[in-house]
């Protein structure tokens, strides 16, 4: 292996986004980052507003992990156990894989959906928004069988199906109209058939117990387990080496696309990665996703909070919001911003090593530790939700405080 593409390889994993974050706070605490400011003595009173918002959300404390499956949760209805009851999967690895299919698919789908867009749920008669629309419309295309090659067997996802879908098929699914405006929708399609190609051209890996299905990546992470145990970051580094490839073509390195890695100015290291941030955000956000259906499969996941906070505009904008962040250029939020752009990188890299420091102060106030409040869970009690809830006090639009260009694929 060259050089480079070793260099590249180390970019593929959570060590590194909590690296090169931490790096780059560093960098702000010295005053040298071109676009942010840093004023740590607000976080005390971030975390107090975290807290109360997890305590509004979850009384007790008895908080779920950050994920996908929590979207499918409707007015205290879990939608996918309610899909589940009326399937006859032959055994839990059956189960497993369309949980795999599910979570993989929907995750992909759901970069930041724009404002203005709104999914019908029928079964509540709501127009939902968001990331949670974004959820719904997907596990409705998934029950549908809108995702499946066999006929008999509707709640699957199948490579053969992910590479013929096209931007209408998907804009129909969504709803979307002229009035009802989806960021990103070719770019949503064009990476589901990425992924089904992806998944169609490594059989040994995605078809070991079946044809080729995103699922089949159960059966390769089983294979690897020892003991049924596997360690959080081990399902991050597979899911960047096996599905890295369907993301668009942003920056390569050594021959090995690196997926949502991006180039900042102040990032600079002795070798080939240097000027290089990695943040992985919808493959973290997947990853967490898949550590519910690998306990329920009889495995054990371990170092949870080996795996980062995510890169995105709700914890991001929680930091902005909330003043621990603060603009040079203040004119600068009322501009759109691609998201290769230093400024959205910073800010993205800044979040990620914020929340760190943040999930330390929630628990010390709440006397909790990381094994009974790891990340994952102040993530969804949370950080997240915080985001959003500052968010409509400051803007009527509940819109992040940095507006961000997105094509669909990365927040």
């Amino acid at each position: 292996m060259n050089p480079e593409t070793a260099a590249a390889y180390s970019l593929l994993s959570a060590a590194a986004v909590r690296t090169r974050a931490q790096h780059m706070l560093a960098l702000g605490l010295e005053d040298r980052l071109a676009h942010f400011s840093i004023d740590l003595s607000l976080l005390d009173a971030t975390a107090e507003r975290v807290i109360a918002v997890t305590r509004q959300a979850y009384p007790s404390l008895e908080i779920p992990f950050h994920s996908r499956w929590r979207h499918f949760v409707v007015g205290g209805v879990d939608r996918f156990a309610a899909l589940a009851a009326t399937a006859r999967w032959p055994n839990g690895a059956a189960w497993a894989r369309a949980a795999f299919d599910l979570a993989i698919v929907s995750v992909f789908l759901d970069a930041g959906a724009g404002a203005r867009w709104r999914y019908f749920d029928a079964a509540s008669g709501k127009y939902v928004g968001r990331s949670e629309g974004l959820a719904l419309a997907s596990l409705d295309m998934f029950a549908r069988g809108a995702f499946s090659a066999d006929p008999v067997d509707p709640f699957r996802v199948d490579a053969a199906v992910l590479t013929q879908l096209t931007p209408e098929q998907m804009g129909a699914s969504f709803q979307v109209t002229p009035d009802n405006p989806l960021v990103g929708v070719e770019g949503r399609a064009a990476l589901l058939r990425a992924l089904g190609k992806q998944v169609a051209g490594k059989p040994a890996l995605f078809a070991r117990n079946d044809s080729p299905r995103p699922g089949g990546l159960f059966d390769h992470l089983a294979s690897l387990a020892q003991g049924r145990r596997i360690a959080a970051p081990d399902i991050l580094t597979e899911l960047l080496h096996q599905l890295g490839p369907i993301w668009p073509s942003r920056i390569t390195l050594g021959g090995v696309p690196l997926g949502d890695c991006w180039r900042h100015p102040a990032m600079t290291t002795s070798d080939a990665t240097s000027g290089l941030v990695p943040l992985h955000k919808l493959s973290q956000w997947l990853a967490y996703s898949l550590i519910e259906p690998l306990q329920r499969a009889g495995f054990t996941v371990t170092d949870i909070d080996g795996l980062t906070g995510l890169a995105e505009y709700r914890n991001g904008g929680l930091f902005v919001d909330s003043g621990v962040l603060r603009l040079r250029d203040a004119s600068q939020a009322d501009q759109s911003h691609d998201v290769a752009s230093p400024l959205v990188v910073e800010w993205r890299a800044l979040t990620v090593a914020l929340l760190d420091r943040l999930a330390a102060i929630v628990r010390e106030k709440l006397n909790m530790d990381a094994h009974s409040l790891p990340l994952a869970k102040i993530l969804e009690g949370g950080t997240w939700a915080a985001g959003r809830a500052i968010a409509r006090e400051r803007r009527a639009d509940g819109a992040p405080p940095i507006k961000v260009a997105s094509d669909g694929t990365v927040f």
